[in-house]
């Protein structure tokens, strides 16, 4: 699921990552087993100021990140965990991009992610996540 044309950026060890960036806007990749939570953080994501592009599913999510360049992927809180560390360990070895994760109340981070919040806390904590992790550059990508 793409509801957005991505805009290339950041570095990789990959060489489909290796395209230079179009602009300052960071790019995000959200990755959700759940629709409608992934149309809602794509929407709130975009109107903060964020290129987003959104991924339903551990195979969408893949595709996506073998054909693109993310400054950061978001791993939604509706991914089963196994599926979460796959996607982590895949990352870590095929790119130089941040992971923020989401969780469910009373869940414990993921081991490797490099930001952790709660699901429940509102769209302001995920924004703020998101400029967090991403420092400087993410100032440049507020709307």
């Amino acid at each position: 699921m793409r509801y957005i044309g991505e805009q290339k950026s950041s570095t990789s060890k990959n060489p489909f990552f290796s395209t230079i960036m179009a602009s300052n806007v960071p790019s995000l990749l959200s990755v959700s087993y759940d629709e409608s939570l992934l149309r809602t953080r794509h929407w709130i994501l975009e109107t903060a100021g964020f290129n987003v592009t959104s991924a339903l599913g551990f195979t969408q999510a893949t595709n996506h990140f073998r054909t693109g360049a993310f400054d950061l992927v978001i791993m939604g809180h509706s991914i089963p965990h196994e599926d979460r560390e796959a996607l982590l360990k895949m990352l870590r070895k095929e790119a130089e991009c941040r992971v923020l994760s989401l969780r469910k109340p009373g869940d414990p981070p993921l081991p490797g992610a490099d930001y952790s919040i709660d699901a429940w806390d509102g769209p302001e904590a995920l924004i703020s996540a998101v400029r967090k992790v991403l420092g400087a550059k993410a100032a440049s990508g507020s709307g």
